[in-house]
């Protein structure tokens, strides 16, 4: 049920979109378009959930905290998050306890985080599933993907030309004492390194599979997003290119031994590992993407939703599988690529080799700022999970901060059609989105006003969902 606040709120926004969904109708068949789908409809299925101010992150140097992601390690019951310029911080349940855990761009480790601009930095971490399993192989271990100032020396993957920006490096470290306060280990291994042609699309995330079980094929393996190497429309032709690591998502073992460097695995059962492509990198487990910032599992059915950044024109929700070509560059969303001058129109999903998006996004639609940027995914299951969220796929959009769901159990099939808002309720006030919320925290703490939200998403593994930004260094959590 909506509320009359909530439908006043939601009429107006309509209003506005309501121009730009009229210009999506003025298309040619076989023409460039700017305008291929509708606007996001933000009445139909608005939900507002409430809200509490769960934790906050240290500045650093005076600005708020960077954050990326939020991980559970359930085993030391403790959530982990970072800042992008290097620290991480371990977070009690109950988030009244903040206490740094380490920071990788402390000269003793030797990483030289790179992060200037909003792109570069840490892009991520990962636990291994057995970081608190005493006597297991995995045992203290932990996963960081990062931007390095150190690009002097030998990368492992290489992009089309000599350009060389920065890398972006794989870590394991291992902690001595998995429970420890701090981290107590030694410097870092190196597994694998990536040199970036561009200062823009970079590495996405590192993760394990968590509904992965000991025994199961899946166990023990780390996911990474690798874009294609920046700049616009993926000058290289990297994505579609399988003997070349940019615009990828990979799949290794940590633990093993088996790569060309010898420093890290590649499980046998990946979609290129047998050779039967000519020169296809074995890792790969997935590709044809640009930026995949962000992934997730179902944990009803194992699905694996991905968000992938759009060039100029669309943001994406699609579905990994093994071997899946995602599209780009050849594909924009569900249209053909056309250049920085738009889409086809007339070749809505011509490729039945393609996997293409769940859902997607206009740039330009007046719900978001000038520049759109999709990032998610998480996917709500379980009675302990919010009610009016329970059974659907959230994601959002990073700049703006606008929040989005869609139903897990009855899947879109492209275009904005199934995309509903999220707005939040704080306190008992009035619905607002998130950016508004964080203005608001600004002024409480004396600081001007953000004009971004630059948001994430995290999640805990009972159930709680929880937003991330990087003006006022508050976590948030999404109350039942």
């Amino acid at each position: 049920m909506i509320s009359r606040n909530q439908a006043t709120l939601a009429l107006a926004v309509a209003l506005l979109v309501l121009p730009c969904a009229l210009l999506a109708q003025d298309t040619g068949a076989g023409s460039r378009t700017t305008r291929p789908f509708a606007a996001v409809d933000t009445m139909t299925g608005l939900v507002t959930v409430n809200v509490q101010e769960f934790a906050s992150i240290p500045d650093v140097a005076g600005a708020a905290a960077r954050m990326m992601l939020l991980v559970d390690e359930p085993r030391t019951r403790r959530l982990f998050v970072n800042d992008m310029r290097g620290p991480i911080y371990s977070v009690s349940y109950d988030g009244k306890t903040v206490v740094p855990y380490i920071d990788i761009n402390d000269s003793t480790w030797g990483v030289n985080v790179n992060s200037q601009g909003r792109e570069r930095g840490m892009q991520s971490f990962a636990f291994h599933p057995q970081f608190g399993q005493a006597g297991a192989p995995g045992y203290g271990k932990f996963y960081t993907w990062s931007d390095s100032r150190n690009n002097q020396v030998p990368a492992d993957f290489l992009p089309l030309g000599s350009t060389n920006t920065h890398h972006t490096v794989l870590h394991e470290w291992t902690a001595r004492n998995a429970a420890a306060a701090t981290y107590d280990g030694g410097p870092p291994r190196e597994l694998l390194r990536f040199q970036q042609p561009y200062a823009n699309h970079n590495g996405g995330m590192a993760a394990f599979n968590p509904l992965a079980r000991p025994g199961t094929a899946d166990f023990g393996l780390l996911y990474l997003g690798i874009a294609d190497g920046g700049s616009g429309g993926d000058p290289q032709n990297h994505a579609q290119n399988l003997s070349n690591g940019f615009g990828k998502i990979f799949r290794i073992d940590p633990l093993d031994r088996t790569s060309r460097n010898g420093k890290y695995g590649v499980p046998p059962s990946n979609p290129f590992a047998d050779g039967h492509v000519p020169d296809a990198l074995p890792e790969i487990y997935a590709y044809g993407v640009r930026n995949p910032q962000r992934f997730g599992w179902d944990p009803a059915n194992g699905t694996m939703f991905f968000s992938d950044i759009g060039q100029n024109l669309i943001e994406e929700i699609g579905i990994v599988t093994a071997g899946a070509n995602l599209g780009w560059n050849v594909w924009e969303g569900s249209y053909r690529y056309a250049g920085r001058g738009g889409v086809d129109p007339a070749d809505f999903r011509g490729d039945s080799t393609m996997s293409y998006p769940v859902v997607e996004w206009l740039h330009g639609d007046p719900l978001f700022l000038s520049q759109t940027a999709v990032t998610g995914v998480h996917v709500v299951r379980g009675n302990n999970s919010i009610p009016a969220l329970r059974n659907k796929v959230l994601f959002g959009d990073n700049p703006s901060g606008e929040v989005f769901y869609f139903d897990a159990d009855k899947l879109p099939r492209g275009k904005s059609d199934g995309i509903h808002r999220i707005l939040f309720r704080l306190d008992g006030s009035q619905p607002k989105k998130l950016l508004t919320l964080i203005q608001e925290k600004n002024t409480q703490q004396g600081k001007q006003q953000a004009n971004r939200a630059d948001m994430r998403l995290g999640a805990a593994v009972d159930g709680r969902v929880f937003l991330l930004n990087k003006y006022d260094g508050t976590i948030r959590v999404i109350t039942r």
